[in-house]
C-alpha cells in the first residue's frame, strides 16, 4: 500500500471520528432537551394534581371538576406529544448510528485487510533481508575496491562495477521498504484502535437509545391508560351540569373567571419583548410567500374550521339563566376531529389551558394582530413554531366546552377585541 493511500486512510479515519462524534453530540443534546421537557411536564402534572386535590376539599362545583379534569388532561396529552417526539428522535438516532457503524465496519475491515497485507510483505521483507545478512556473513565478503582489482579484464571490472551498484540500490531501496512498511504499519494500527473505540462507542449509544425508547414506550401506554379514565370521568361530569340548572350558572361563572386570566395572558403577550423577534420572522415569511398582512385581509381571511357559528361576537342574554355575557369571539360548532386551520401566516406563541375555554393556541401574525383558538384538541404544532395560511395547526374538540365540539375563534388587533365574522370571508 502507497503511502498516499495510508494518508487517505488516516484523514478519513479524522474526518469520520470528527462527524461521528459530531451528529451523536448533536443528537445527544437534542435528546437531553426532550427528555427535560418530559420531566418538566410530569412535574408540572404532579404539581396539578396536588392542587386539584387542595381545591377538592374546600370547592365541590362540578364546573370545576370538569375545568380541573380538563387541565390534567392538557398536561398528559400535552407529555404524549412529547414522549412521541422523544420516541421520532431516538428512531433517528437509531437509524444514524446503525449507518455509521455500518460505515464504520466497511472501514474497520478494510483497514484489517490493507493491515494483514502490509504485514505479510514486512515478513517477506524481513526474510530476504535475514537471508542475504547470513549468507554475507558465512561467505564474507570482499570490499568493492578488491573486487574491481581482482576482476581479469576491463569488460568484468565495468560489468562487476554496475552489478555492485545494483546490488547496492536493491538493498537501499529494502532498507527503506522496510522503515516505510515499519511506519504504515504504526498508522494503521493506530488508526483501528480509533475505528474500533469509535465502533464501540456507537454501540454503547444505540444499546442506551433502544432503553431509552422501551421505557417511553412504558411510559406511554401507562399515560394513555390515565388519559382514557381522566376522560371518562369528564364525560360523566358532564352529564351531570348538562341537567342541572345551577351547575350552568357555575360554568358561566367559570368562564368569566377564566376572561380574566385570557386578559392577563394577552396583556403579558403584547409586553413580551420577544415580539420585535417574530415580528422580523413574520415579515421574512410575508416577503418569501408574496402574502398580505393582517391589517390588508379584511373581510378575506379563510374559516378556520368548518361549521356553524352558535355564538356571535358581542353581549348575549341567557333568558333561562337571567344571565348577560359577552363573547370577544365567535363559537363554531363542528365535527370532532375536525381540522382548525391557521387563516394566516404567522408565528405561534402559546398552547394552554385556560378555565372555560380548554385548550388553546394563540399566533400572533405581525403588526400586533393575534388570532386566538380554543376548545382544541390533538395539537399539530408547537410554541415558536412558523405556520401558514391553511395549515392544521389542531383538531375540533371539546375540551373546557359543555356543548360539545366547539372552536371559539377571536381576533386581538388594534390593542382590542375584533369581530371575527368581518376579518372572515363571507359563507
Amino acid at each position: 500500500m502507497k503511502f498516499s493511500q495510508i494518508f487517505i486512510v488516516f484523514i478519513f479515519i479524522v474526518s469520520f471520528g470528527g462527524f461521528c462524534q459530531s451528529s451523536v453530540q448533536d443528537f445527544d443534546e437534542e435528546l437531553d432537551s426532550q427528555k427535560n421537557k418530559i420531566e418538566e411536564l410530569k412535574k408540572e402534572i404532579e404539581k396539578t394534581k396536588k392542587r386539584i386535590k387542595a381545591e377538592g376539599k374546600q370547592e365541590s362545583s362540578v364546573t370545576r371538576k370538569i375545568s380541573n379534569l380538563g387541565e390534567e388532561i392538557f398536561l398528559m396529552n400535552r407529555l404524549l406529544s412529547e414522549i412521541e417526539k422523544e420516541k421520532q428522535s431516538l428512531r433517528r438516532t437509531i437509524l444514524t448510528l446503525e449507518k455509521e457503524e455500518k460505515s464504520l465496519r466497511t472501514s474497520i475491515k478494510k483497514t484489517e485487510e490493507e493491515l494483514f497485507e502490509n504485514e505479510e510483505e514486512l515478513s517477506l521483507v524481513r526474510n530476504r533481508y535475514a537471508t542475504r545478512v547470513v549468507h554475507t556473513y558465512k561467505r564474507g565478503t570482499l570490499s568493492v575496491l578488491e573486487k574491481l582489482l581482482s576482476s581479469t579484464s576491463w569488460r568484468q571490472a565495468v560489468y562487476r562495477s554496475h552489478y555492485l551498484y545494483l546490488v547496492s540500490e536493491i538493498e537501499a531501496q529494502t532498507q527503506d521498504r522496510l522503515k516505510t512498511l515499519l511506519t504504515e504499519i504504526k498508522k494503521q494500527k493506530e488508526g483501528l484502535a480509533e475505528l474500533l473505540q469509535q465502533k464501540a462507542t456507537l454501540k454503547s449509544k444505540q444499546e442506551s437509545a433502544l432503553r431509552r425508547s422501551q421505557i417511553l414506550a412504558e411510559e406511554r401506554n401507562r399515560q394513555k391508560g390515565a388519559l382514557k379514565k381522566k376522560k371518562q370521568s369528564r364525560e360523566k361530569e358532564l352529564k351531570k351540569i348538562k341537567k342541572n340548572k345551577a351547575e350552568l350558572a357555575h360554568y358561566i361563572k367559570e368562564k368569566q373567571g377564566g376572561l380574566k386570566e385570557l386578559e392577563r395572558l394577552r396583556k403579558k403577550i403584547l409586553e413580551d419583548k420577544a415580539r420585535f423577534e417574530r415580528a422580523e420572522r413574520i415579515r421574512r415569511q410575508q416577503e418569501l410567500l408574496k402574502s398580505k398582512t393582517f391589517a390588508e385581509v379584511e373581510g378575506l381571511l379563510p374559516w378556520p374550521a368548518e361549521g356553524k357559528v352558535v355564538t356571535k361576537f358581542g353581549k348575549h342574554r341567557n333568558p333561562e339563566l337571567k344571565t348577560v355575557t359577552e363573547s370577544l369571539g365567535i363559537d363554531i360548532k363542528g365535527k370532532l376531529g375536525s381540522p382548525i386551520r391557521s387563516v394566516l401566516g404567522g408565528v405561534v406563541t402559546t398552547i394552554t389551558y385556560i378555565r372555560g375555554y380548554g385548550t388553546m393556541i394563540i399566533i400572533d401574525h405581525g403588526g400586533d394582530f393575534y388570532t386566538v383558538y380554543s376548545h382544541v384538541s390533538d395539537i399539530q404544532t408547537s410554541i415558536d413554531s412558523e405556520v401558514r395560511s391553511g395549515d392544521v395547526i389542531a383538531r375540533m374538540g371539546d375540551s373546557g366546552s359543555v356543548n360539545g365540539a366547539i372552536l371559539h375563534f377571536e381576533i386581538w388587533g388594534r390593542n382590542q377585541k375584533l369581530n371575527p365574522e368581518k376579518w372572515l370571508t363571507k359563507n
